[in-house]
């Protein structure tokens, strides 16, 4: 049988089509995409035009042709930007009619536009470096991340496509912008994707990108258009004449529209707001033992970042440490020679911003700062909603004999058997600009200090990610390791190793215990809204219009006028 396609090759120009249904009820569109096609080297006949529009209940496809000769001696054929097909095709073409069910109307969109909210990528400087994208605006047609062409294109893909490969390829092919489907239910993923997508966003974070980034939540509309450009992307691999009929029919075209009144500008507004409270201890001038944490959250998109292990998980024991320690410290027979220092910071997925400013503040500006005084040792909270591993990261070991080391002893007694507890080492790099964990702060001034983390890596993934859910909270590690640094704070300050083992002399325990209902509370009250640090700025305050000042201003001009002309009148009759 001879082939129905032969010849020489070359690329058709882009097309698109819409029509638009006469009752106004449903807009079909479609997209002749760019596809190789051959020529025939005798009389041809080319799709001129194809119609598509409604009669009676189902949709009529008319497809014209019109005749083309080659005078092309040389046998090279022309360039016609068309599908051509024999002349033996002609008569059953002119006559075909493609009759299309009406139900395929309804997987079509009703309407021409749609609006969806989307969150770009984080953007900052920290220091000399830049990180995330600079991009904004987006004028671009959707494309899926299968596409062999992404050039001036706008990516679109799921969660569980975004690897940091496909990423750079959409870099190095110039696309207009990048879109990323986040999941209505997080916790519904497979570990295995939230692995892969976490270590891609931490990658992706490092760098600087001018392409455009966004996170765009799921819904119906935006699937659909998900697995239209997915399904246009998997009908490349048909033949040509399939492919465009195909897309005479069914294919449609997406552009993404992305719009902003004004450039991107620095946000100036940011307040890093730092929480301090204290519980005096008994005696004359005791030693000062600080427990601290950060409480911001950090991601791939800012809007998006909840942070409940990194690091609502280091909130929540430190609240809930306050109040157990409070009641203690209520009672003068309670309470012990140590105050208690509390500390939350907010800047910490940035350099430890927000720490680093309260300790000059406290070291530099004020005399009477518990922090010039004696300080045993500072405590950082930082993830501590999961794993049976704990790390003690410290930039110096401690010194024998010393308040540090010995709640460190305290510590090893009261873990459980099965959760491991080491100590990892690691000294302050001057050189760097930026430091790994919040105890390196206040390891610049000297003061020492530790933080305790069920993570062993600093650059780990699972310390910023929009997929830092709830999910990825175990409660009954939360609640182990807050009862750890309760009972090891307890026991060092009050020198329990005397009156008998942890086992023996507990002192949280009963209506002192830590709560579940409690830890759940924090933990869903602290992941229920953004923490970013962009989202922190002033508080608004009312403010009186002009027109009040102008009204107070004339009232307390006639009171005063009023008291002038009583003086003026009293006077002569005194």
């Amino acid at each position: 049988m001879q082939p129905l396609l032969s010849g020489a090759e070359h690329t058709a120009a882009p097309e698109e089509r819409s029509v638009v249904d006469p009752e106004g009820a449903t807009v079909l569109s479609y997209h002749r995409a760019n596809s190789t096609i051959r020529h025939m080297t005798r009389d041809q006949y080319v799709f001129r035009d194809a119609v598509l529009y409604p009669f009676k209940g189902v949709w009529i496809l008319s497809i014209h042709l019109s005749i083309r000769k080659h005078h092309d001696t040389t046998g090279t054929p022309g360039r016609t930007g068309a599908v051509m097909l024999p002349w033996r095709w002609m008569l059953p073409l002119t006559l075909l009619l493609l009759c299309v069910p009406s139900s395929l109307s309804s997987i079509l969109p009703a309407a021409s536009s749609y609006e969806f909210t989307a969150y770009r990528m984080q953007q900052y400087h920290l220091g000399q470096q830049k990180h995330g994208c600079s991009g904004a605006i987006v004028v671009a047609e959707a494309r899926s991340a299968d596409e062999p062409v992404l050039t001036r294109r706008c990516v679109v893909m799921k969660v569980s496509d975004f690897t940091t490969e496909k990423y750079l390829e959409a870099q190095r092919q110039s696309a207009a912008a990048i879109f990323i489907l986040f999941p209505r239910n997080a916790s519904a993923l497979p570990p295995d994707v939230v692995q892969s997508f976490m270590v891609s966003e931490s990658e992706v974070l490092q760098r600087e990108t001018l392409i455009p980034v966004y996170v765009v939540p799921e819904d119906d509309q935006l699937l659909c258009m998900y697995e239209e450009v997915k399904r246009a992307a998997a009908s490349q691999a048909s033949s040509i004449l399939v492919r465009v009929l195909r897309s005479m029919v069914t294919a449609m075209g997406f552009q993404i529209l992305v719009g902003t009144n004004s450039a991107a500008k620095p946000n100036t507004d940011a307040a890093l707001v730092t929480l301090e409270g204290v519980l005096p201890g008994a005696g004359v001038d005791p030693p000062t033992v600080v427990i601290s944490a950060h409480y911001d959250s950090y991601g791939l998109a800012p809007w998006l970042s909840h942070g409940a292990d990194s690091n609502a998980s280091g909130v929540t024991l430190l609240l809930e440490l306050v109040r157990l320690f409070q009641k203690l410290y209520s009672n003068s027979r309670t309470r012990p020679p140590y105050n208690l220092m509390f500390s939350l910071t907010g800047g910490g997925k940035y350099n430890f911003w927000g720490t680093k400013k309260w300790i000059e503040e406290n070291m530099d500006h004020s005399e009477s700062s518990l922090l010039h005084d004696n300080v045993a040792f500072v405590l950082c909270l930082d993830t501590l909603a999961n794993g049976d591993e704990l790390y003690m990261h410290v930039s110096r070991p401690p010194r024998p004999d010393s308040p540090f080391s010995s709640f460190i002893q305290h510590l090893e007694e009261v873990k459980f058997p099965w959760v491991s507890l080491e100590m990892v080492h690691k000294k302050i790099n001057l050189v760097e600009s930026t430091v790994s964990w919040e105890h390196e702060r206040y390891g610049l001034r000297r003061i020492p200090g530790f933080t305790l983390s069920h993570l062993e890596d600093p650059r780990s993934e699972l310390r910023g990610s929009i997929l830092d859910t709830m999910s990825q909270v175990d409660f009954r590690k939360l609640k182990r390791n807050g009862v750890l640094v309760a009972e090891s704070l307890a026991r060092f300050m009050y020198n329990l190793s005397d009156k008998g083992s942890p086992r023996e002399v507990q002192v949280f325990k009963g209506h002192m215990d830590l709560q579940d209902s409690r830890l759940s509370s924090l933990m869903s009250l602290l992941t229920s809204v953004p923490r970013a640090s962009q989202l922190d700025g002033e508080p608004p305050q009312a403010v009186k219009p002009a027109a009040f000042d102008l009204f107070l201003g004339g009232c307390i001009a006639a009171y005063l006028g009023i008291v002038y002309y009583a003086i003026q009148v009293c006077l002569p009759v005194l």
